[in-house]
């Protein structure tokens, strides 16, 4: 991709030209650290004559699987999101990403399209106590976002993603100065083709009713279909619509809000219950991993299942969720299961399905 090479391209401050990226490249496979040694990996890759990359998705929504990405794709994305967040040549750039994800990925391909300084470190729940310096951008998942929060003031930009931003962590956001973004894409987009902007919002209060909705990048619309699942469109970037299962509601002047997966949809006694949407209002009542589901009913057709991590009393924890006042009678937990550990996908999100298999292991 020497056609798209930003000559600003610095990695940890050292300037390379294009004919010796290869080399280092090999001198990181060969020589570095975990970390470094995928950086190689995916350098190699990138610098191929090969117009795509392979790349495995996350296993959060399903059994993992290898999407091809065209580069042009993915230079396309690079370009919207140094637009859109103003991030130009020289910007410093902290990746604290696996270089074997896609959102690591992008994170050099930014940087070599839009002339960044990229500090690549090994990736922590703690990214910001390893890395001394100040930043003007950085990606991170909820986790290190969460752990960075005293140490935001050195960073400019942030956009976070991988994993939905629960409500007790924006409680906590800082009320100025980093500017922080909660993106929206998949593997299958490559880079995220749609971003909203966070602040701090009340305890207890419903994000979705405090947060602005989902905002496209330049150039990309949406659409819904039938079921009410979002339709991604692109010239630039895709040849054909990208169809998801997440379900959203469309917003005037083109953004969207994310109401849940289709595929977790619950048909309660005919009520249809979006797991995504009770997870949420139970955040205020649970501080471990939990996630609700449906399981078959004679009468119900399907009920609705809490699953909580750890040791709890389920008698109190039921008794608790009722009272709360939060939910109708559909919506209340008809059985809790405490499981001593989830099942987790290969990049350490829940995997629902594997963990509801933990109850009938012989099945």
């Amino acid at each position: 991709m020497k056609e798209v090479y930003h000559p600003g391209f610095r990695l940890e401050g050292q300037s390379f030209d294009y004919e010796d990226l290869r080399e280092v490249a090999y001198s990181l496979v060969k020589e570095g650290l975990p970390y470094e040694r995928d950086l190689g990996d995916f350098m190699m890759d990138w610098l191929s004559s090969t117009p795509y990359i392979v790349q495995h998705t996350s296993g959060s929504t399903g059994k993992p699987k290898p999407v091809r990405l065209d580069k042009w794709t993915l230079v396309a994305g690079a370009r919207q999101t140094g637009e859109y967040l103003g991030l130009g040549r020289g910007t410093r750039a902290l990746c604290c990403l696996p270089f074997s994800t896609i959102a690591g990925k992008m994170m050099l391909i930014r940087a070599m399209v839009l002339g960044w300084d990229l500090v690549p470190s090994a990736p922590s729940s703690d990214p910001l106590s390893a890395v001394p310096g100040k930043f003007d951008f950085a990606a991170m998942v909820p986790l290190q976002l969460r752990s960075s929060l005293n140490r935001l003031e050195r960073i400019s930009k942030i956009i976070v993603g991988g994993a939905p931003v629960p409500a007790s962590l924006l409680e906590a956001l800082p009320r100025k100065g980093t500017e922080i973004w909660e993106t929206y894409g998949m593997t299958e987009t490559g880079s995220h083709v749609a971003l909203r902007k966070l602040k701090p919002i009340p305890p207890g209060s419903d994000p979705e009713e405090e947060l602005p909705p989902y905002t496209g990048l330049e150039g990309i619309t949406f659409s819904v279909d039938k079921r009410g699942c979002l339709v991604i469109e692109s010239p630039e970037r895709f040849s054909e619509p990208v169809r998801t299962n997440d379900l959203v509601t469309l917003e005037p002047g083109g953004g969207f809000r994310w109401n849940g997966r289709w595929d977790h949809v619950i048909n309660s006694g005919g009520v249809k219950l979006i797991a995504e949407q009770l997870e949420t209002r139970l955040a205020a009542l649970l501080s471990c991993r939990y996630f609700v589901s449906g399981e078959p009913d004679d009468r119900l057709g399907e009920r609705l299942v809490l699953f909580v991590e750890g040791q709890h009393d389920i008698g109190e924890l039921s008794d608790r969720i009722a009272a709360s006042g939060r939910f109708t009678e559909y919506e209340i937990p008809k059985q809790i299961y405490a499981m001593e550990h989830f099942a987790q996908t290969a990049s350490g999100k829940i995997d629902r399905k594997g963990t509801v298999a933990l109850l009938n292991p012989d099945n």
